[in-house]
């Protein structure tokens, strides 16, 4: 299994607002998703970043309430449709996209990959996919980005008891069948929220581990901190209590597994690893 962290164009903040101790000053951040090959289904994104859907529905309402909140800039070239061209996979190849939430950063260019199965924890997401209009946009979900045929496209994920590397979570689910794929829930941030957990341990201290957190934490630092991002950052949190017992056993995960890779989504220095 090869696992590689990309990232599909770029949004903007002040960096002090979105972590405690960042710059205040304008700070870009990479939206961030994973590509992982040699797996027998076939190649499984993490995530897609933006896609060319987003600019569009930035521009009309209400998405145009997201761009002015988080302003975004795709570059030609940058989306992971182009990325995975560039690397000899077509698209139509993708077999299946793991979402970690309906974040418009996250689920941008799902339409790139029409014959991925989507794992979304369905079930608890369902309150977001049921938004429309301005009552969307206020969870950051832009309906018009998940494919039409999207509910057809659902992978099952059937949550059972964890393997012995991911004991601090109740359950997990065996993403591909093989052990070596795992997904766990991570809510707070968003509904329906998922982290994916790749590789097996190679030693006690969980190296050949990948933990994918998606927006758990807004960085792999602020992750082994336990760190919750700045109060007005909080503001946009779907559960700030769910979202602080979250980061607090990530980083106990993160503690007992100090060999172990950890990737936030918006960290800004994980591309091409």
């Amino acid at each position: 299994m090869r696992l590689t962290t990309l990232s599909a164009g770029r949004c903007y903040s002040i960096g002090a607002l979105a972590e405690r101790g960042g710059p205040w000053r304008i700070v870009d951040f990479p939206a961030g998703f994973a590509l992982i090959e040699d797996e027998p289904i076939g190649p499984i994104l993490f995530d897609t970043g933006y896609g060319p859907g987003v600019p569009a529905a930035l521009r009309r309402w209400p998405g145009i309430l997201y761009g002015l909140v988080t302003p975004v800039r795709l570059r030609p070239g940058e989306t992971a449709a182009e990325q995975l061209v560039a690397r000899g996979i077509a698209p139509e190849e993708v077999a299946l996209v793991v979402v970690s939430h309906l974040h418009a950063d996250h689920i941008g260019a799902l339409a790139d990959f029409p014959r991925a199965r989507l794992a979304i924890d369905v079930d608890h997401a369902r309150p977001v996919l049921a938004r429309r209009g301005l009552r969307a946009v206020a969870r950051a979900f832009l309906p018009q980005l998940l494919p039409g045929d999207y509910a057809e496209r659902l992978y099952p994920l059937h949550f059972s008891s964890p393997p012995p590397w991911l004991t601090e979570f109740d359950r997990a689910a065996d993403l591909t069948g093989d052990g070596r794929l795992w997904v766990v829930r991570a809510p707070g941030h968003a509904a329906g929220e998922l982290c994916l957990v790749a590789g097996t341990p190679g030693r006690p201290d969980g190296t050949g581990l990948t933990l994918l957190a998606g927006d758990a934490a807004w960085s792999s630092a602020a992750l082994r901190a336990g760190r919750l991002p700045p109060l007005p950052a909080r503001l946009i949190l779907d559960d700030t209590r769910a979202a602080a017992a979250t980061v607090r056993l990530l980083a106990r995960w993160a503690r007992t597994h100090p060999g172990a890779r950890i990737i936030c989504s918006h960290d800004r220095n994980s591309d091409g690893n």
